[in-house]
């Protein structure tokens, strides 16, 4: 919406309690206002006190056109699932395809590698710039993990099986996003979008470009306060 910013935003560990999770993150952003609250995602139905529940490809339909202009499909990796949205000339969701079944191809699974190779995720720009990607035959975490140790006893440095992991992962991506019909720019969501490494291998492997964003973390987050913000005028 013009003239629309974002005043305030929270993001934390979800931990073993979500319903816990929720309320806490509900309280800290209503503080003394009054609030039409919209909830999404998979705790969409935790919080009592929500107003309206809207499903997170919905709200990441909204989220995406609000933070990038001259797109007509989002793909967001997160850290359970991934999915793969396609919109209409009017920015509303068209189609879409989720992978929730495995974590291939999610950000646990590159944070599980990047754990083996004793890495910080935040740090994986940098640590895979100039390597080589070495091939990954697995794309099952647990067979993953078991080969990449593998990997490093033959003598293979660890920023080269990163890469390679990615390079797997933004394969496996652009596959599943080309069954949709997407003809323009992207969005790219989910924390893995932080990573222009990932966004540049995603590029290139769709063969489109990919937008992102500061806040593509919070793309559903926003599509849903868009949805409160409309309903609340």
């Amino acid at each position: 919406m013009q003239g629309t910013e974002i005043i305030e935003k929270v993001m934390t560990v979800t931990g073993g309690s979500p319903k816990r999770t929720i309320k806490e993150v509900y309280q800290t952003l209503k503080g003394d206002r009054e609030v039409y609250t919209v909830t999404t995602g998979y705790g969409r139905d935790l919080l009592p006190e929500s107003d309206k529940k809207v499903t997170e490809i919905t709200c990441h339909g909204k989220g995406a056109t609000f933070l990038a202009s001259d797109i007509d499909g989002i793909i967001d990796i997160g850290g359970q699932d991934s999915k793969v949205i396609l919109l209409d000339r009017e920015n509303n969701v068209r189609d879409f395809l989720m992978n929730d079944k495995c974590a291939a191809g999610t950000g646990r699974f590159i944070e599980t590698i990047m754990r083996v190779l004793h890495q910080d995720i935040e740090d994986l720009d940098d640590y895979i710039r100039n390597a080589t990607p070495v091939k990954i035959s697995s794309m099952c975490t647990v067979f993953a993990e078991s080969e990449v140790i593998s990997l490093l006893a033959d003598g293979h440095r660890g920023e080269d099986i990163a890469c390679g992991i990615v390079n797997s992962i933004c394969e496996r991506t652009a596959n599943f996003a080309k069954k949709l019909p997407m003809e323009k720019r992207v969005f790219f969501s989910g924390g893995l979008a932080k990573s222009d490494q990932i966004r540049k291998t995603l590029e290139e492997k769709l063969g489109l470009g990919v937008a992102t964003a500061l806040d593509s973390q919070y793309t559903g987050a926003i599509g849903a306060a868009l949805i409160g913000l409309h309903k609340r005028k």
